[in-house]
């Protein structure tokens, strides 16, 4: 799935040290793919443009390159990103113990994804803030580029991973209004959700979405599912009780009984998603926590290619 330790993983003891590793181990591999010829720099310079003060040109560099750089500062950025997660319960699938199968859930999953993607755009001095919501927004913060803002992010996380909500209903429609209304003109905002609703139509939910496209945001929204499980609803046949985690409502039935009309409704709810993410010029991007962080990452910097800003 990918190559972390799976204790570590399961425990999300140290969330700081468990991002680097998710972003060297990426970087390692970008350098060994087609995707080396996209641009990662790391260096704290940028390069020098006509007209700008001289005072921060880097006169070493141009004496061993003959090019001009200036040297670019903490507080200087290129990129402003607004990354949100879901907190509802329903993001807590599936769920993670002590005695069960799984190391990661949906929650857990888009908590390091962010923290890598933050871990990213901090190497790349771009700034960046967080997001959680549920039936409300929790946590909004602004965006900043700092190491101390970035410690400060991953508190956040570390809450959201410890503290889980019992019952803890969406509305992200209504989330997602109030997030547009109050993120920086042209910024990236990254999504992560599966985007299961609780008594919202779909129009009011798509509607959020294109609020989002408001003031020129680049949109990514990373649809954050158990494939096998969730979308494809592959189960033994045999009895189980499913619960539903948002509102705590049970059923006992047999998966054959249903997996048809199931697959259908989720598969006609996505295909409906995707369509209306191409209207509005969203990027939906499948993110099954069962295929790890590298399509995060690399999808994070192939729309970073395409931004100016």
């Amino acid at each position: 799935m990918f190559e972390l330790d799976n204790k570590a993983v399961r425990e999300m003891s140290n969330l700081e040290l468990l991002a680097r590793q998710v972003v060297e181990g990426f970087i390692i591999g970008l350098h060994k793919s087609p995707f080396h010829g996209f641009s990662v720099e790391f260096a704290e310079h940028r390069i020098y443009n006509p007209g700008e003060s001289t005072r921060s040109i880097d006169w070493k560099v141009y004496g061993r390159t003959e090019k001009l750089f200036t040297k670019r500062y903490e507080e200087e950025t290129n990129l402003r990103c607004q990354i949100i997660i879901d907190a509802s319960s329903s993001m807590y699938f599936p769920e993670v113990s002590a005695t069960s199968e799984a190391g990661i859930n949906k929650l857990r999953f888009s908590a390091l994804a962010a923290a890598a993607l933050m871990n990213l755009l901090m190497r790349q001095r771009d700034a960046f803030g967080l997001s959680l919501f549920s039936d409300e927004v929790n946590t909004h913060t602004h965006v900043k580029s700092s190491t101390t803002h970035y410690r400060l992010m991953l508190t956040h996380l570390h809450q959201l991973i410890n503290e889980p909500k019992v019952h803890q209903t969406t509305n992200a429609a209504d989330a997602l209004h109030q997030i547009a209304d109050s993120i920086h003109r042209r910024s990236l905002v990254i999504i992560f959700s599966d985007m299961f609703e609780s008594g919202e139509d779909a129009e009011h939910l798509f509607s959020a979405l294109q609020h989002l496209k408001y003031n020129k945001h680049e949109v990514v929204l990373f649809h954050t599912v158990d494939k096998k499980q969730e979308i494809d609803f592959e189960f033994e046949n045999r009895p189980y009780e499913f619960e539903d985690l948002e509102t705590g409502e049970k059923i006992k039935l047999q998966p054959n009984q249903v997996k048809d009309f199931y697959t259908k409704q989720v598969g006609d709810f996505v295909e409906a998603l995707k369509q209306k993410c191409l209207q509005y010029r969203i990027d939906f991007v499948e993110a099954d926590i069962n295929k790890g962080f590298k399509p995060i990452l690399q999808q994070y910097l192939v729309k970073r290619s395409k931004m100016r800003i």
